[in-house]
């Protein structure tokens, strides 16, 4: 079972101390009054203290597109509930190398089975 994101999700880097800034975008549905996150939630998100640094390396600042973790089955508003699962590419260097993924869905409540 696959636990619903909410504005309290973490989401990071692989480097885990690049933090993901989260912004959710609807306000339709809550879980403990934190609203749910939503498709395109974490993309193109600031991700905050990445330690990736040194010569010809580029830290993790960035979030890409998601590439899993989006419902096949729930929409709000039209738009995919985001899923525990959800991951995707950052832009640090080498390029295509390292996903951000989910740390904690910031609720113990809802699941999708």
């Amino acid at each position: 079972m696959m636990k619903w994101l909410t504005q309290d999700a973490l989401l990071t880097c692989p480097h885990e101390s690049g933090f993901v800034g989260i912004a959710p975008s609807q306000n339709l549905v809550t879980i403990n009054a934190r609203r749910v996150l939503v498709a395109a939630d974490p993309e193109a998100k600031p991700i905050a203290g990445c330690p990736w640094v040194g010569p010809g390396m580029k830290p993790c600042t960035l979030t890409l597109k998601v590439q899993d973790g989006y419902s096949g089955y729930i929409r709000i508003d039209g738009r995919q509930v985001c899923l525990d699962t959800v991951t995707g590419l950052t832009d640090g260097t080498p390029p295509g190398t390292f996903n951000y993924a989910v740390r904690s869905p910031g609720q113990d409540l809802v699941e999708e089975l």
